[in-house]
């Protein structure tokens, strides 16, 4: 720990974090572990990536973003230094259930339509994974039919949905299903359906403390860091 400290400046800094909801539980414990190894404090906001997006193109003030998108985007708008762009990993979507309720066949494009239409509710998310959910249902030629048992939630909380009992399954990243309490992951969807959500960090071109923004990048990408956020269901790198 004493080692990722080196070529931070000795003077505490508040370095504000725009984060993706997806990855909180494990960005909550790493943010902790970095405050006491360097002596920074770390101010995250956590938003859907699609919220974070829109923040920062209309000049949000933070020093490190962190996203479930592409930053070369924000590259582009100036709005992130090229130099510090780092991928943090990756997550498919999948399915999830309430633990030890029956796990549905998912197995395949046709057992995951069925599972679907013969669900009561389906929550998904209000980010990127649920703009993809809604416009596979399309694919599926079931979007009238999932109409009335569709249940949005908050990227984050999306899972908690089948906590709670407002929906009988869920549609979202992996790693927010395997994040939560009380939810079982019944799996990935088949590889024809697919896709995947990378989380893409990097310092603001304008950051107040960009020196401690590169540190706690520096940090997010140690291999006890990576070991954190695989336990939480993130896949190290980019897809293959």
């Amino acid at each position: 720990m004493l080692l990722l400290t080196q070529g931070v400046p000795a003077g505490a800094a508040e370095v504000r974090v725009l984060a993706s909801n997806a990855i909180r539980p494990a960005l909550r414990e790493l943010f902790t572990d970095f405050e006491r190894a360097s002596g920074h404090r770390v101010a995250t906001q956590y938003e859907g990536s699609l919220a974070s997006k829109r923040q920062i193109q209309a000049g949000e003030a933070f020093d490190v973003a962190i996203v479930s998108f592409d930053v070369d985007e924000l590259v582009k708008l100036g709005k992130i230094d090229p130099s510090t762009r780092v991928v943090l990993g990756h997550t498919g979507v999948g399915v999830g259930v309430r633990e030890g309720a029956p796990k549905p066949d998912i197995g395949t494009t046709e057992a995951f339509k069925r599972t679907l239409l013969n669900a009561q509710s389906v929550g998904y998310s209000r980010g990127s994974s649920g703009v993809y959910f809604l416009g596979l249902l399309n694919r599926l030629g079931i979007a009238e039919d999932m109409k009335s048992k569709l249940r949005p939630q908050l990227g984050g909380d999306t899972a908690n949905a089948v906590v709670t009992g407002e929906a009988e399954l869920v549609v979202s990243g992996t790693v927010t299903i395997a994040a939560v309490p009380g939810v079982q992951l019944v799996g990935s969807l088949p590889s024809e359906l697919q896709t995947y959500v990378v989380f893409t960090a990097g310092v603001s071109a304008t950051a107040k403390q960009a020196e401690a923004g590169r540190a706690l990048l520096k940090f997010l990408t140690t291999p006890s860091a990576v070991a954190v956020f695989k336990a939480r269901g993130l896949e190290s790198g980019s897809p293959r």
